[in-house]
């Protein structure tokens, strides 16, 4: 998969979300189950991504026009529970 997900973090910082291909999830559910609830992400490629890490603590990005907000595990499981009824 080509596609990364960027979300900031406690820290100050991005993470970076590296989606699993044989989980049965597609990417944009995959972002709002894993990122924290209420927090924004963009799905970007991979490409978008400096290859250098010696810097990582000081890369930025602007998500003030997310993809999407993070709903987090519990919530994202207990939507998948109401679904499956």
């Amino acid at each position: 998969m080509l596609k990364r997900v960027l979300y900031p973090n406690d820290n100050g910082g991005i993470s970076i979300l590296i989606p699993s291909e044989n989980c049965g999830l597609t990417i944009l559910q995959m972002a709002q189950k894993d990122v924290p609830a209420g927090v924004p992400y963009k799905i970007v490629d991979m490409s978008e991504i400096p290859t250098d890490r010696t810097f990582r603590d000081a890369w930025e990005y602007d998500f003030s026009n997310p993809d999407g907000y993070g709903i987090g595990h519990d919530a994202w499981f207990a939507q998948q529970e109401k679904t499956d009824d």
